[in-house]
């Protein structure tokens, strides 16, 4: 009975003392994603977005410190409102300690919001604005797949030193495609081009006809995307139907995911320039990782940068929690911060103080189908773009938290 009691009393001590080296609220780590499950977006996000942070959690080893690691899910449908709602409720009533990808901006900037008023971490991948890390930053903010900055200076760089000097735009009529179009346009003046006009439509959208007539009466070298998931699609079948890329004039899609290539075939997609963040055959890291993605999802597609971001994020999270010994969001984002990234997704990966997490960019060229030896083989990667590089300068961000 002696040693009965202080074998249960060593375990009791043990258990103690190791709750005291780390802390996770509700004794446990839960992690929300909170993307597009049924829009414009489901594809290049929604499903495959919360099979890669699983994946993240499963090579983590499922627990954290001893602590068990929780995963769930909601689609936020494309609205801030909904967004914001859902992620007050999880925070409040639900124990989500992190919410990672969210993708279109309204939504992510919802969530920000409401992220930083509770000091709790979100991690975005698909929205793509730069207010992310700009004047909507946040101490416990992250920014991770790419943004319009990149995009800009990868796609907008390339063709008009390609000689499109001449501009149109057709912009998503919310904060992305805006900013979108905005960051396009000082890249395209730099470099000593023309913009002769731009139209917004509404999001999202399915009749480009009226908006691609006044982009072909506009006479300009270049149609710019100012969109992106099946606003992209549309916009492209629509042109080409219509006889625009055959009459001459260039479409530059601004914001191209795989899926959106794939949905439109290499016959309508060759040549087409575009700016991406991850290519699932570069290496043998990335098609290792894709084929179990692949294999997890069950229908043959190849990850897009959203995916992968995604994964990357939470495995980084993950990370950050165990070296901090709390899901406490200040100390996990400092740790963050502190931490490099390196794995498939990211070589070499830093944080800085506006939450952006600086990675190597790639300007890639759509396959002719000649080219393409099978399925999903797309990109001949054509410039790999260093982070510090393609992302905007610590010295032009308006990030309170950016010491100058």
């Amino acid at each position: 009975m002696v040693m009965k009691r202080l074998l249960l009393g060593a375990a009791a001590l043990a258990l103690s003392t190791g709750m005291a080296h780390a802390q996770y609220s509700d004794g446990k780590v839960k992690i929300g994603v909170l993307t597009d499950l049924s829009g414009t977006y489901s594809d290049l996000a929604g499903k495959g977005t919360i099979v890669a942070a699983q994946m993240a959690i499963d090579d983590f080893g499922g627990k954290i410190n001893g602590q068990p690691i929780e995963l769930i899910s909601a689609d936020h449908q494309n609205k801030a409102d909904i967004a914001s709602g859902i992620a007050r409720k999880w925070y409040d009533t639900e124990q989500v300690d992190v919410i990672a990808e969210l993708v279109t901006t309204a939504a992510a900037i919802a969530v920000r919001e409401v992220s930083k008023e509770k000091g709790k971490i979100d991690l975005v991948s698909g929205a793509a604005s730069t207010p992310l890390t700009n004047d909507k930053c946040s101490p416990t903010g992250f920014h991770w797949t790419y943004d319009t900055y990149a995009l800009a200076n990868g796609t907008g760089n390339a063709v008009v030193k390609n000689g499109g000097k001449t501009w149109f735009f057709l912009t998503a009529d919310y904060a992305f495609g805006h900013n979108l179009q905005a960051q396009t346009e000082k890249v395209v003046k730099a470099n000593g081009g023309e913009v002769k006009g731009a139209v917004k439509h509404p999001f999202p959208n399915s009749d480009f006809s009226s908006f691609l007539l006044q982009a072909q009466a506009s006479g300009a070298q270049i149609i710019g995307l100012a969109n992106a998931g099946a606003d992209t699609i549309n916009a492209i079948k629509q042109a080409k139907e219509f006889g625009i890329t055959q009459a001459g004039q260039q479409l530059a899609g601004l914001l191209v995911f795989i899926t959106d290539i794939h949905s439109l075939g290499l016959e309508t997609a060759q040549g087409m320039m575009l700016t991406t963040g991850f290519y699932w055959d570069m290496d043998d890291q990335t098609r290792a990782w894709s084929k179990r993605w692949s294999e997890k999802m069950g229908n043959g597609k190849m990850p897009s940068m959203v995916h992968a971001g995604t994964y990357s994020q939470v495995l980084h999270y993950l990370r950050a929690a165990a070296a901090a010994k709390t899901d406490e969001g200040i100390k996990v984002a400092d740790e963050m911060r502190k931490l490099p990234i390196n794995d498939f997704f990211a070589k070499n990966g830093k944080i800085r103080a506006d939450g952006r997490m600086v990675h190597d960019m790639y300007l890639a060229q759509v396959k002719k189908p000649s080219e393409s030896k099978g399925p999903w083989d797309y990109y001949k990667i054509v410039r790999t773009i260093p982070g510090d590089e393609a992302y905007q300068p610590l010295s032009e961000s308006t990030c309170s938290l950016v010491k100058k």
